[in-house]
């Protein structure tokens, strides 16, 4: 959904001016905003990270940090790896002069190919990961990931019987016994396990073959579809890690599931 900026302009006035943010994840970690706003130079705007608070709660604290001039009607914040935000969603404005309304982000190009490409790789745990992003009303956002272990898939290669998926691991590291675990969705559970190839500075690979699945369905499951959950073992006896898997930049995101038809 896209948001028209000057929707609401007063009939016979000038347009009201919204401002909008590129987004860019640093190799680095570092997560910097360049904020378009007709502002004088005498002005001191700031960028406000406001945490969506669950439903019942109460608004928190949200994290502050100055915009610095950047160029013509250009303001720039950046927002360093430490101290990290909280794992969650949060939503992004300007602050004014004190006593002003904040004014929401509108989105502009968001740059993830740090992200895309596997680059900062040698992140330390836990793994703090903030990732911009355009909400259902148009305007700016950024979720955020806080973890001391994490797995996260790559590229996936699909054939005519198997997959392929390539991960990578964060947190504890692969020892013998280590595997991915595929968890069916379900009142009759089932869990198919299939072993690790590690690939060097915690990458791995796995693959999974569709009949294995299919062997799992039962009489009643014909022409349904199943959903299989996936986790990494590190190692025998290792508390399990769910894989996860953003389509739009490779990288952390959502849980990852297989599906099947049964």
């Amino acid at each position: 959904m896209s948001v028209d900026d000057n929707a609401h302009a007063p009939v016979g006035h000038a347009p009201v001016v919204k401002p909008r943010a590129d987004a860019t994840v640093e190799e680095d970690g570092r997560f910097v905003l360049r904020v378009r706003l007709p502002l004088p130079d005498s002005a001191r705007p700031r960028l406000l990270l406001q945490p969506r608070p669950k439903k019942g709660q109460s608004e928190e604290t949200g994290r502050v940090v100055a915009l610095e001039p950047a160029g013509p009607d250009e303001w720039r914040a950046v927002l360093e790896t430490a101290p990290a935000l909280a794992e969650g969603r949060w939503d992004a404005y300007v602050l004014g002069a004190p006593g002003e309304e904040r004014t929401p982000l509108l989105p502009g190009l968001r740059d993830l190919r740090t992200l895309v490409s596997g680059g900062g790789d040698g992140r330390s745990t836990p793994l703090a990961v903030r990732i911009p992003y355009a909400t259902k009303d148009g305007r700016l956002a950024v979720r955020t990931w806080l973890r001391a272990s994490h797995a996260e898939a790559g590229r996936i290669v699909f054939s005519g019987r198997s997959m392929t998926v390539r991960a990578r691991l964060f947190g504890p590291r692969l020892g013998e016994g280590a595997a991915a675990l595929l968890c069916r969705r379900g009142r009759e559970a089932a869990v198919r396990q299939t072993p690790l190839r590690a690939e060097g500075d915690q990458a791995f690979t796995f693959t999974v073959d569709y009949p294995d699945l299919l062997a799992e369905a039962g009489p009643d499951d014909a022409g349904t579809a199943a959903i299989w959950d996936v986790y990494v073992r590190p190692a025998a006896g290792a508390p399990r890690i769910r894989v996860t898997y953003d389509a739009a930049s490779a990288s952390v995101g959502g849980r990852r599931a297989a599906r099947t038809a049964g």
